[in-house]
Parts: structure tokens; C-alpha cells; sequence
């Protein structure tokens, strides 16, 4: 049970603006406390790897499926009631969302790390100081960034080099997402806490609700009301609102033995430290690999509005895929830092290879089966037979990536189960300056009519990463033993 002690005989407002409820006597004998309920956490340090790996993972990939389910479902929706310029511009404007998004999730990779290595280590007191911190510092991210960005859009639009039949739309979609900024950090915030804990089911459920709730909305105000851009943008801010709500609800009615204090709230530099040292490299790589991919995006806008909604639809089924690599780094950080903190680091090398195996298995099922049903995909999300046509040709290179990826995203969340987040920031960041924006731009040179050869860009990038994690494992692993010996 969470309990948050107030020494005065007054009302207490929680951080992000709810009041509590249930009251009982303070049991240091003064004033009144007011106690509210956080999370239920699970020991992922006993029991079967897979059978942990299985309960942990398929919450988390359905909650990802769900939240990669806002953007496609926008653009869906876009596509069955507007034009190749309405369905460009939720494609690149859901794109800088995505950006946004992986840099907050990644960012809050930090707390979900320390809070699960706590949690092995049966140190309740600092699960509540990191959780109290990871509040603080959001709080101020989400204000700032939503400030800066709010001003910024129009240069975003422009840096972007999107479609000249496409810039007022994008303009519309993207001053609205980024007004519900703040809605998107606390529930990534909320979710990364329950991950922490061991409790992947509860984020699933938030934004189950969330996504159902936006593609209603998305039908509302794109097919109904005829809002184009601004109505799939106007959806998506109010299921993730109200997402949040629901969080929040369930965090004063659930159970655990985590309290909170005022004390808890008082900045500590080396909380923040700690959490920023982890979450900051993963932020970095994470924007870094979505600065990637728009900047692969600008030179499909570069030629045309039909390569544009191409490329467009593409990275949002690849999206869609990659929740299996995605899923398993994070499913591997937060199983893997559990038993580091308790000392099992045997059971949490065991847990990465089990979990690169079934995401690799999986990945390769993927690249083999779109060899033969691109065409089909894409022609759900638009009529368009010049944009199916290429979008098939860039969809049978690229679907390669979630092979490679597979590898590399496992690796990476066992990095971060360490506090080695540097090492994942390091090989995307060389795989992406050396393979995949250089790739992408000669592709497009050297083989203007097709867009096959671009495709592989990505997917190379990736095996690059591959190699580069393979080593820096060795080292790892030999770090280990040192320290053991």
C-alpha cells in the first residue's frame, strides 16, 4: 500500500492533480494521513525464464500493439475518407509523435531499471525515492517540451521537407498532439513505474481503453465531422487524456507494500543522477533512430507526394512488426535488472538468449511470409495502385530489419538491465551515420525508380548493430567474471 503522510488536517494535492481520498490517523500521532494504493509488483526473480518471459512480454506487446494501433488507426481512417495530402500529413505528423514518444519511453527506461533492480534487492525505501524523483523530473520535461515544440512547429514541418499539398494539415495535427504533451509523458511515466514493479498487465489495460476510444473518435470527427488532420489529432490527445484518468483511478484503488512520503519528494541529485545516466543514453538512441527514419522520410517527401505516402505507410506496418523486438528489450531490461539486484546474474544472462531466441524466431517469420503478402497489407490502408506498388517494393527490403533488430533489441535491454545504456547508444548511432542514412540517400540516386534498394538501408544498419553488440557482450561478460573472481 502506498501511503503519502501529510502532517496537516488539510486536503494534500497529488502531483498530477488528484486529491486523495481515504483517511486514517497519522502512526506518528500528528495530523491526519492520507493513504492511497499504487501497484502490485511480481518477483520475476523465481520461477520459470520462459513461463516469466511469456507473463511479462504479451501484456507489453499488446499494450505496444494498442499504442502503435493510435497512428495506424488514424492513418487508416485518413485513408478510407481523405486524399493522398491528408494521409501524407498524418503519416509524417504521427511520425514526429513516434519520435517523441520512444525519447520519453526511453528517458523513463531509466526508473523502470533502477525501480526493478530495488525491487530484486527488497529495498522498498528506494523504490519510493525513485519513484517520487522520475515524477519531479517529468513534471519539468513535459512542461518544457511542450512549450519549445508548440512554438517550433511550423520550422519542424519545414525541416522536414514535407510535401508542399501536405504542410497546412501537418501544421493542424501537430499543434494539436503536441498541446497533450503532457498526457503522453504520465502515462509513459505511470507505465514505466507498474514496469518496474513487474506488472505489465496494467498498462496494457490503460491503453486498451485508450485505443478503442480513439478509433470511435477517429470515426467521429474524420468521417463524420470531416475534420481531416486535425480531427485524427484531436482524438488521439483525448483517448491518451483519458488513459491517464483511468491510471490514476486504478493506482488509488490497487494494493502494495511501496509507501510514499513527503520526504520522498525532495529532489535527490543522485536519484536523478542515476536514473538519467540510464534513461538518458536510451532517450538519445531511441531519437537518434527516429531522426533516422525521418530523415529517410525527407528524402522520400523529396520525391513526391505518392513515394512520401509510401514510405509513409511502410514505416507504419514496420512499426507495427518491430513491437516484437521492441516488446523483448524491454521485457529483458526490466526480468533482467529484477535479478541483477538480487544477485542472479546467471538467471538474467539465461533470460536474454531465451528472449533473442523467441524474438528472432518470430522476426524471421515476419520477413518470410511479407515476401508474399505486402501487397494486401498496403492495400488496406489506401486505393492508391502507384503507392501500393512501391510500398510493396519498399516493404520486402525493409521487413528484413525486424530479423536483425530482434538481436540487437535483446542485447540492448540486457545492456540497460546493467546500467550499460551507453553501449546501445553507441552501436545505433554508428550503424545509423555509417548504414542507414547514408543508404537510404544513395539508394534513392543510384535506383530512382524503384524503392527496393532503399529499403534495405534499415535492415544493414541493423546487422551492423549486431556485430557491434556481439562484442561489447564479450566485454561485458568479461567485466562480470572480473568482477567475480
Amino acid at each position: 500500500m502506498l501511503t503519502y503522510y501529510v502532517l496537516k488536517k488539510e486536503r494534500f494535492l497529488l502531483p498530477h492533480g488528484l486529491f486523495l481520498k481515504s483517511i486514517k490517523k497519522n502512526p506518528l500521532g500528528q495530523g491526519v494521513c492520507f493513504k492511497y494504493t499504487l501497484l502490485m509488483e511480481r518477483n520475476l526473480t523465481q520461477g520459470s525464464i520462459f513461463k516469466n518471459i511469456l507473463i511479462f512480454s504479451l501484456p507489453y506487446l499488446l499494450a505496444y500493439f494498442l499504442q502503435t494501433l493510435y497512428g495506424m488507426a488514424d492513418l487508416f481512417i485518413a485513408g478510407q475518407f481523405n486524399g493522398v495530402e491528408v494521409i501524407s500529413a498524418v503519416s509524417i505528423g504521427s511520425q514526429v509523435m513516434h519520435m517523441l514518444t520512444v525519447i520519453i519511453v526511453g528517458l523513463a527506461m531509466g526508473s523502470t531499471v533502477l525501480i526493478g533492480q530495488s525491487i530484486g534487492a527488497k529495498d522498498n525505501k528506494k523504490v519510493s525515492k525513485l519513484i517520487a524523483n522520475t515524477i519531479i523530473i517529468f513534471i519539468i520535461f513535459s512542461l518544457l517540451i511542450t512549450l519549445i515544440l508548440l512554438f517550433s512547429v511550423k520550422g519542424i514541418v519545414k525541416l522536414i521537407s514535407t510535401p508542399p499539398e501536405s504542410v497546412d494539415e501537418t501544421v493542424k495535427y501537430l499543434r494539436i498532439c503536441f498541446a497533450g504533451i503532457p498526457f503522453i509523458v504520465a502515462y509513459n511515466v505511470i507505465a514505466s513505474v507498474y514496469r518496474g514493479m513487474g506488472d505489465s498487465k496494467s498498462p496494457m489495460f490503460f491503453v486498451g481503453i485508450a485505443c478503442l476510444l480513439n478509433i470511435i473518435l477517429d470515426y467521429i470527427f474524420m468521417g463524420k465531422l470531416g475534420m481531416k488532420s486535425s480531427g485524427a489529432a484531436i482524438a488521439t490527445v483525448l483517448a491518451q487524456t483519458f488513459s491517464v484518468f483511468i491510471s490514476l483511478i486504478a493506482i488509488l484503488k490497487s494494493k502494495s507494500q511501496i509507501k510514499l512520503s513527503r520526504e520522498d519528494f525532495k529532489i535527490d541529485r543522485g536519484t536523478i543522477k542515476d536514473i538519467l545516466k540510464i534513461g538518458f543514453p536510451v532517450a538519445c538512441q531511441d531519437g537518434f533512430i527516429q531522426v533516422s527514419f525521418i530523415v529517410i522520410t525527407i528524402i522520400a517527401n523529396l520525391r513526391g507526394v505518392n513515394v512520401a505516402a509510401s514510405v509513409g505507410i511502410v514505416e507504419k506496418i514496420i512499426c507495427f512488426l518491430f513491437l516484437i523486438p521492441s516488446s523483448m528489450l524491454s521485457t529483458i531490461s526490466a526480468i533482467a535488472s529484477q535479478n541483477i539486484g538480487a544477485g542472479q546474474n546467471e538467471r538474467a544472462r539465461k533470460t536474454l538468449w531465451l528472449g533473442t531466441l523467441i524474438a528472432f524466431t518470430i522476426g524471421l517469420i515476419f520477413a518470410l511470409a511479407f515476401q508474399f503478402i505486402s501487397r494486401p497489407v498496403i492495400s488496406l490502408f489506401t486505393r492508391d495502385s502507384l503507392v501500393i506498388g512501391l510500398g510493396t517494393q519498399y516493404l520486402k527490403a525493409y521487413i528484413w530489419d525486424c530479423v536483425f533488430a530482434a538481436i540487437h533489441f535483446s542485447l540492448s535491454g540486457y545492456f540497460c538491465a546493467y546500467g550499460k545504456s551507453i553501449y546501445s547508444f553507441i552501436h545505433n548511432t554508428i550503424s545509423i551515420l555509417l548504414v542507414r542514412i547514408p543508404g537510404a540517400y544513395f539508394a534513392s540516386k543510384f535506383w530512382p525508380e524503384t524503392l527496393y534498394p532503399m529499403g534495405w538501408a534499415p535492415a544493414l544498419g541493423s546487422l551492423l548493430s549486431v556485430f557491434i553488440c556481439f562484442f561489447f557482450y564479450y566485454r561485458l561478460t568479461l567485466q562480470l567474471k572480473k568482477n567475480q573472481a
